[in-house]
């Protein structure tokens, strides 16, 4: 598994803990989360 560094402003930041914090869940889940809705929304849009 690869890892990457990722500059945020600090209001992302705190965006992104504290809804990592209401869900109960990690940044790295949340972000990997993310990346894969990403990869569904591609093949959807070029399956049409």
């Amino acid at each position: 598994m690869k890892t990457f560094n990722i500059r945020l402003p600090e209001s992302d930041l705190e965006t992104l803990k504290a809804y990592c914090e209401q869900e109960n869940r990690t940044q790295t889940d949340v972000i990997r989360e993310f990346i894969r809705n990403l990869k569904r929304k591609i093949k959807h849009e070029t399956d049409s």
